[in-house]
This record gives structure tokens, sequence and C-alpha cells, in this order.
């Protein structure tokens, strides 16, 4: 968040960049960074814009109506008022004529999670003399980036949901083998049950996909018709939550298991996904061992490689990957991504995401596994620390 602390280090990375400034901007909640950045809190149904300029104090402009929400913008910083349009325009021009701003924008819609200003915006603030440039370094390094605290709060998230996951696993091969199957929808209550006694929070989910169910990415088990999970069936388990408090950070994980011996057809499957997680796995902590750069672009690529080469390229629909910032499960961070968008971001200390490849044979079979990264100075992490190697066998 922009406060007198954190002022310092983003000015000398706007230097470092060759900005004059980074210009904030929301309405109605479209740009979180901005709001996350800035701290506000409370209602907004105005336009604001805050400039972070690379020397000097940042200034900020707000309705006249709407001073409640920055109750953490420092006293000592400027806050221009303004009520009508023709004001806000003449003190934006004020602000950034003749600059060169950084704004939450993609050139092309390149990373949709980084293109948050509308382009009328765009339009008014060049209009107002001022040039403007992607702010997705930015991003990645002050809104993106994890604290130590946070690394705890999610590791320990970790190894919670991944016991929960196996668990759960043990529950549903009990409950097949003694001919009482659970549904889908059962399974998941028991599991958000499990989230509750550890005081975890998840938004919604998880995932429980039984058998060709599972070839469905975003499938939602529902309580009618009820679907079983029986025995001889694939069931995959994708589950994410954090810790109930402020500094709670998501953990996300997707679990696989064979409800019996699995056939040749599910080892290979799961095989192919599971050497094209770790071929991301290795590329990403080589490089960062080494201390040379790696973007989630070449990430996916790494993992998207060997389902290809397996030859099971046109069923891994989706991303590797997706950031995990402080704030949100799918974050504003750089994605481990070549294929939805392109993301040339570098993945920096700081920064967390996913690695997820998955399988998708519409009416057979789906299989992913999914496992979180986070990096420090010359370390990537990888959570669970005991990720899954093998198909588990729930018998």
């Amino acid at each position: 968040m922009l406060n007198q602390q954190t002022l310092p280090a983003i000015q000398t990375a706007l230097r470092d960049l060759d900005l004059d400034g980074w210009l904030l901007f929301d309405f109605h909640g479209l740009n979180p960074v901005a709001t996350g950045m800035l701290g506000l809190d409370g209602l907004m149904t105005r336009r604001i814009f805050a400039l972070v300029p690379s020397e000097g104090t940042p200034i900020a402009i707000s309705h006249a109506i709407e001073q409640g929400p920055w109750k953490r913008w420092p006293a000592a910083w400027p806050r221009q008022r303004y009520s009508s349009w023709r004001a806000l325009e003449e003190q934006l021009g004020l602000l950034v004529k003749g600059k060169m701003v950084a704004m939450e924008y993609s050139p092309g819609d390149a990373v949709p999670y980084l293109d948050r200003v509308p382009a009328g915006v765009l339009e008014m603030v060049k209009a107002a003399g001022a040039k403007v440039v992607s702010s997705g370094e930015l991003v990645t390094r002050f809104y993106a980036g994890w604290s130590p605290v946070h690394m705890e709060s999610h590791r320990r998230a970790a190894t919670a949901i991944a016991q929960i996951a196996k668990d759960a696993f043990t529950v549903a091969g009990k409950r097949a083998r003694g001919g009482a199957p659970q549904t889908e929808h059962e399974l998941v209550r028991w599991i958000l049950e499990r989230f509750a006694e550890q005081k975890l929070f998840c938004d919604h989910g998880p995932i429980v996909a039984a058998g060709a169910n599972a070839a469905n990415p975003h499938y939602e088990p529902a309580p009618t018709p009820p679907r079983l999970i029986n025995r001889g069936e694939i069931l995959l388990i994708d589950l994410w939550a954090r810790e109930q408090s402020e500094n709670g950070v998501y953990a996300d994980q997707t679990w696989m298991a064979s409800l019996g011996e699995p056939s040749a057809r599910a080892r290979e499957v799961w095989t192919a996904v599971r050497d094209g997680r770790d071929a991301a796995i290795s590329l990403v902590q080589e490089r960062v061992d080494k201390g040379e750069p790696v973007q989630g672009a070449e990430v996916d690529d790494a993992a998207r490689g060997v389902i290809k080469s397996r030859g099971f390229g046109e069923y891994f629909t989706h991303r590797t990957g997706h950031s995990i910032d402080p704030r949100d499960l799918h974050g504003s961070g750089p994605h481990i991504d070549n294929l939805e968008t392109r993301e040339e971001r570098y993945l920096i200390p700081g920064v967390a995401f996913s690695i997820e490849p998955g399988v998708y044979i519409s009416g057979e079979i789906g299989m992913r596994s999914e496992v979180n990264v986070y990096l420090t100075q010359g370390k990537a992490f990888v959570t669970p620390e005991n990720y899954q190697r093998e198909l588990i066998i729930a018998e």
C-alpha cells in the first residue's frame, strides 16, 4: 500500500524506469490496484486520481462528497477536491501535463488482469498532455508482492488444505468401497466443514469432480441431481483457502486420486500432467537459483511443451497458472500464461503463483495437478512441501 514508508521505494522504481509518476485511477471499483494501493475504504462512486511522482509529494484528486474513504491518506499529502467535470479535467491537466506516467493498462489487452483503466480515461489523460505507459512492473513489485508474514500464513494454509484433500480421498474411498458412496456435493460440504474447524476462509467452492466431470475445468457440483462418487472412478479435488486474518493469503491446490486401481489410460494422462507441472517448476527453480530472469509465458511454454509431446496438447485448454497476490486468489501479478494472454512480465522476488497444468478429454477423463510457488531472492519455494508425485489410490 502507498504510505510514507513505501513511498521512497516506489519513487526509486519510477526513476529507474524513467517515469515522472504513477497515476492511479478508479471509478466504482473498476481498478482494484488503485483502491488497494491507496487503502481506500468506504463508499466510492465518483472518479478519483492520485499521482505518485518520482520526486516530491503524492497528490490526489477526489470528489467533494466522498472524503471519508481517504482516512489512510497522510495529512501532509495534498488532496484536491472537485465537483464538476470541468474542475476535474482542469486539475488533472495541471497534475500530468508534460509528464510520462504509468497507469493500469495493457497494450492490446495482452494481460486483462492488468488492463483496468477504461479507454476513455486514457484518452482524457492523454488529452491533458500526458504520455501513458503500462504500470505492469510497478503492479508486480508494489501491489502483488508478498511480505514474510504473508508467506508464513500461506504455508500454514497450504499444509492444512493438503491434509484435508488427502483425508477427503480417504473418506470417499471408504464410502465407495462400503457400498454407500458419497455424492460430489456431500464431499464439498465435508471439506467446507474441515475449513471451518481450522478457521480457514474460502470465497466459494471447492471443486469435487468424479469421472468424466473432471474433464470440465470449472465444474461446479450441485446437490441435484446427486452425482455419486463410485468405485473405479477418477476423482479430482481442487480446493483453496486462506487464514481468517488480515495477512491471510490463499493456498490453492488440486489433487487427483483413483478409487481403486487406475486404468492404463488414467496413468498415462496423469503422468503427462505431472511431468508438465514438474517441467514448469524446474524452469522456475533453475532460473531463480542462477539469478536469471524468467517470464510467466516461458513457464507456461515449458509445461505445455511436455503435454504436447505426450499427445495431449489439444486437451490442455487453459493457462498453466495464475497470480496469487496478497488480496486475491486470482491476482494482478504475473500469470503463468502464453496461451490465453501474452504474459511478458517477469517473475521477481515477492510474487506468488499457481502451476496447474491439466488435460481435459470431454466425456472421458480429466486430470489437473496444482501447486503454488512463491519467490524470494535466489529461491523458489513450492507449496505444499510434499506435493503430489503419484496418482493416489483411494481404497
